[in-house]
């Protein structure tokens, strides 16, 4: 293309100088040959056209040399714009780096504006504009307090590391007008900038500067920035329209790297619960226990993946099976946590006791100090005498256990007065909590539950209740309890209509043969 604008060029101011040339050349050779003298006025139009056509070609040659410049010029910054973008995708292959790719997002924006410097500020928790990347040899884009400034005088470093730690708010000059307003701006003139005023004469002087803000899907994520010195060239309209849209690009990228971070994060933290939930499966019973004279189910059905309840069975002797239940405060894996504590409090003190109340009062001691003032662990604790088929119980301001009489089909809530664990550090809760003896009959059976079980919501809200829990008891308790424990959470099921568990369920049945 050069070539062809070259030859192009020189083809007019030599076709220019034919044309006259042949022109005077044919009428002197008239003129000699005797025909009729040529008129003076002839030979002034033919040298005015030839002065005249000399002159066009001139400009012609000088206007395709301009062109020929703008062509190269864009062509530079064409490659310099499809590298940055090229850089911006090559931050995004295998793991991204957040500081990688606000690095080639800076360093792109000043090399593609040959700019002496640029600055990369993101919004922070705090709502602020936080300096994230800021190039060498940008100036100060913020105002600078006289004692930096007379600082600098002995320690250069002082601005740099004044501008590098210091947040800008939404009211705070040019970078917050950007970030506020969501306008792009051109700056042609920075030193007419109050406050920047300070740096004029000095090194910090910007005279020209870019500012977009990066927003991208209604997110106002930050602003990019760049800026010349006295040295440079102040910016112009074609730079501010390329640097348009490298801050559009810019927030498409720093967009995406955000959703590719959450989405890290999130996998991150499904693995961290598919854990917790392996390690919770195996603190619970993986079975019933075979017993003689009695038949016993249990059930874990957490809202979370993990749960805040615990069910356990606890060998006290050949004669004495210990069973527990309780429900932690709270969801997820900061419960999960308490009710593992409560695990191991509870099996290190149920040892050889046939006293519940015995058991929780020593639980109770070693969780006061653990537990947050906000939480507490509600639990229920019996001892099955297996030759004498009686339930002794005691109750930590849990549910009270419900007592199916097979005699009568009576269901009866055990109501053994106590508080929840990890209140109090004990001088009431033992003087509180009381045991409670139960005897069975072949066919009666006890229910041990959480609140999740009666605080169970459908659609409209409405709770199952205690009095649907008893219902359901009388009618399949006589089926034994493998029946009746899938009779409830079927039950729950299609009463919840779909709704998402919002608490964790824990069933424990023990029938008598």
């Amino acid at each position: 293309m050069t070539g062809r604008l070259g030859v192009q060029s020189a083809g007019i101011a030599t076709a220019a100088a034919a044309v006259v040339t042949g022109g005077v050349l044919a009428l002197g050779l008239m003129s000699g040959s005797g025909t009729a003298a040529v008129p003076v006025w002839l030979l002034a139009l033919l040298c005015a056209t030839a002065c005249y056509l000399a002159w066009v070609a001139r400009r012609m040659a000088g206007r395709i040399d301009q062109l020929r410049e703008q062509r190269d010029h864009l062509q530079v910054e064409e490659t310099r714009v499809f590298d940055f973008l090229h850089e911006l995708g090559d931050a995004f292959k295998g793991d991204p780096r957040p500081a990688e790719l606000h690095a080639k997002i800076l360093n792109g924006a000043v090399k593609i504006l040959e700019a002496h410097g640029g600055a990369l500020y993101l919004v922070n928790k705090a709502g602020e504009l936080a300096p994230i990347s800021i190039s060498k040899g940008c100036p100060p884009l913020v105002q600078l307090p006289p004692h930096i400034r007379t600082q600098a005088e002995a320690t250069p470093h002082a601005v740099e590391s004044y501008v590098r730690l210091h947040h800008v708010k939404p009211d705070e000059g040019l970078l917050g007008a950007a970030w506020r307003e969501a306008q792009p701006r051109l700056v042609a003139d920075a030193t007419t900038e109050a406050e920047l005023a300070p740096h004029l004469g000095t090194q910090w002087q910007a005279d020209s500067i870019l500012l977009a803000p990066l927003v991208y899907a209604g997110q106002n994520l930050g602003v990019l920035a760049v800026a010349n010195g006295p040295l440079g060239a102040a910016f112009s309209d074609a730079d501010f329209i390329v640097f348009k849209a490298i801050a559009e690009q810019s927030a498409f990228a720093l967009h995406a790297a955000s959703m590719f971070a959450e989405a890290h994060e999130k996998r991150r933290i499904d693995h961290d619960l598919e854990t917790a939930r392996e390690i919770q499966r195996i603190l619970l019973p993986s079975g019933s226990p075979e017993l003689a004279g009695f038949e016993i189910c249990g059930v874990n059905l957490p809202a979370r993946g993990v749960s805040g309840d615990y069910f356990d069975y606890l060998h006290i002797s050949d004669q004495a099976l210990g069973v527990a239940i309780a429900d932690v405060s709270g969801k997820g894996i900061p419960a999960s946590l308490i009710m593992a504590m409560c695990r191991s409090a509870l099996r290190s003190a149920a040892g050889g006791k046939w006293s519940p109340a015995e058991v929780l009062r020593a639980v109770n001691r070693q969780l006061f100090h653990d537990i947050k003032e906000d939480m507490f662990v509600s639990a229920a604790y019996l001892v099955l005498d297996l030759a004498g088929g009686v339930a002794t119980l005691a109750r930590a301001g849990h549910d009270a256990p419900l007592h199916y009489v097979k005699a009568t089909g009576e269901v009866t809530p055990l109501k053994p007065p106590g508080m929840a664990l990890g209140i109090d550090s004990g001088g009431v809760f033992d003087r509180v909590i009381k045991d409670q003896t139960v005897a069975l009959a072949a066919g009666d059976c006890l229910v041990l539950y959480t609140d999740g079980a009666t605080e169970a919501l459908d659609a409209s809200g409405t709770e199952f209740g205690l009095e649907n829990l008893q219902r359901t008891i009388r009618e399949h308790a006589p089926h034994g309890p493998g029946a009746l424990i899938r009779r409830l959470t079927d039950e729950l099921r299609e009463f919840a209509e779909g709704q998402p568990q919002h608490d964790d369920i824990t069933l424990i049945i023990i029938a008598k043969k």
